[in-house]
């Protein structure tokens, strides 16, 4: 157990004759000695003191150190998981995107086809029209350009 300031007023040393220290500077200097052990056990008590509260300072930012490395690893994590749900998300769509586009051009390609075929059709239609209106028209001619009309002409 260390001295206390009590412990070394209080010392008692024993006397002896001749070669005897002087009491009086022994008082003294147990006097100096005491107010320098006082001073330095209170020293010593205020570093304690502080060191306790930078420790529990310490522990504090600890704490935080910990809640935050744990946040910024949650927030990671909910990060990758939004990115891969996106990825996820964006392929579906694409693939969605390309099916939509493979059945517009499909439905391009049976409309096209039928219209081609309406057009060979009305080209048909419209040739023979044509050789009809011809035929007709040559016959007509034909009419006009004979002998009947001829005929026709004299007898008036």
């Amino acid at each position: 157990m260390p001295l206390s300031p009590l412990d070394i007023h209080n010392k008692e040393f024993k006397t002896r004759i001749g070669r005897g220290y002087d009491q009086d500077e022994v008082n003294e200097f147990l006097d100096l000695v005491i107010k320098d052990y006082e001073a330095i056990i209170r020293e010593n008590k205020e570093l304690h003191a502080q060191m306790a509260n930078l420790q529990e300072r310490l522990d504090h930012f600890q704490n935080i150190e910990e809640s935050l490395s744990k946040t910024i690893i949650v927030a990671q994590e909910a990060a990758d998981e939004v990115k891969t749900n996106a990825k996820k998300e964006a392929q579906l769509t694409i693939r969605e995107a390309e099916k939509n586009a493979d059945r517009i051009i499909n439905e391009a390609l049976v409309k096209s086809g039928k219209i081609s075929l309406e057009i060979e059709e009305l080209k048909k239609q419209a040739s023979i029209y044509r050789t009809r209106f011809r035929t007709l028209l040559e016959a007509q001619l034909e009419l006009v350009s004979g002998d009947s009309w001829d005929a026709l002409e004299s007898s008036n």
